[in-house]
């Protein structure tokens, strides 16, 4: 394995569209969602091991879940754990992985990555991944992976790429907002838009100058504790320093002010299992387009429905169309696909009527 490789691992995200498997307690990237044996959040593990050593890999998590971490992923050491003592967006975060980083290997190039898709072809994923890689080693450049869309989805922001460029790699010409229905189409037909998938890759060099020329409040904030980055100092600053950081995505802080940004259409099926839908997308059916998991089933007069329980539970239905069916603990969601959307808010009037246990 290539010793200079590194992988940021997100994973703080509550998941609150899989609400109520997915709860502020235990979120999604910590849940067998689909019936495979293993949690989100390992097959990402698993699949970025693949070309990356084990001591590269960094989890980027909220405090609350370090111990639930460490529980999945057994290979990975309390310092590969990067704790955010406050919820501040992606770039923060991404700044002081990087400079961790940077000075454990300043030759380093570094994937980051959401802990909470799917992908099959996991060879495929390498092969993208390190043809990133190899330019990000050469130039001063920033990538992304974008998907191939292929249904108007308006739920993406999606990357605009220059249409007469015929590299592998293709420049970027800029970032586009989550669309409407109609806009959402026009890009399809332009043939030169993708879905932004939230997949980068940099040299540790790259993005830190990126960071010291867009963003130089950001970087002094996160700079001056340099000294005490990888040591026992570290906590201190970051409990004292992190809150103080801007609420900003990694999008609006670097990539829109970038100029030297490619993107390489992916070569392998992704899904980011957003919603129930989504997940219900990547199920096996029966012949109704019913989809379960964990449980055992009779319908009668039922179709397109997705099951999911506690392990084992018998679930009969009859009579249904179109609905999503989720049982766990003490909470039990039956709630229409077509309003998949509105689940978040669901879970929060639940929250507000109830209380955070529920939620």
């Amino acid at each position: 394995m290539n010793k200079n490789y590194y992988a940021v691992l997100m994973a703080g995200g509550v998941g609150s569209r899989f609400w109520p498997v997915s709860t502020t307690d235990n979120p999604k990237q910590f849940h067998d969602m689909l019936g495979t044996g293993k949690t989100l959040i390992q097959k990402t593990f698993d699949r970025l091991n693949r070309f990356i050593p084990t001591e590269n890999i960094l989890i980027l998590t909220n405090e609350r879940y370090n111990d639930l971490v460490l529980e999945q992923l057994p290979a990975v050491k309390q310092e590969q754990v990067v704790l955010e003592p406050a919820m501040r967006n992606t770039a923060p975060c991404i700044l002081y992985a990087s400079l961790k980083i940077q000075k454990m290997n300043p030759n380093a190039v570094m994937i980051v990555a959401p802990s909470d898709h799917w992908i099959e072809d996991e060879q495929a994923f390498e092969n993208d991944v390190k043809a990133c890689f190899d330019k990000c080693e050469k130039e001063e450049v920033l990538c992304t992976l974008g998907i191939q869309p292929t249904y108007p989805n308006t739920g993406f922001g999606y990357i605009e790429f220059e249409k007469e460029d015929n590299n592998q790699l293709k420049k970027v010409a800029q970032f586009r907002e989550k669309p409407d229905v109609e806009t959402a189409k026009q890009f399809l037909e332009a043939g030169n838009f993708l879905w932004n998938a939230g997949i980068f890759m940099w040299s540790v060099e790259t993005i830190v100058n990126a960071f010291k020329n867009y963003q130089p409040s950001q970087f002094e904030l996160f700079e001056k504790g340099t000294s005490c980055y990888n040591t026992s100092d570290e906590k201190d600053f970051i409990a004292e320093n992190y809150p103080k950081a801007e609420n900003i995505s990694i999008d609006y802080a670097i990539l829109e002010n970038s100029k030297a940004i490619y993107t390489l259409p992916a070569t392998f099926d992704w899904n980011d299992l957003g919603t129930w839908g989504a997940l219900y997308e990547k199920l096996d059916k029966d012949d109704a387009n019913n989809a379960t998991v964990n449980c055992q089933t009779i319908f009668e007069d039922a179709n397109g429905n997705m099951v999911r329980t506690t392990s084992g539970k018998v679930v009969v239905i009859d009579g249904l169309e179109d609905y999503i069916v989720v049982d766990k603990d003490d909470v039990l969601l039956i709630y229409p696909k077509s309003k998949q959307q509105d689940i978040k808010q669901v879970r929060n009037k639940v929250s507000d009527t109830f209380g955070n246990h529920f939620a």
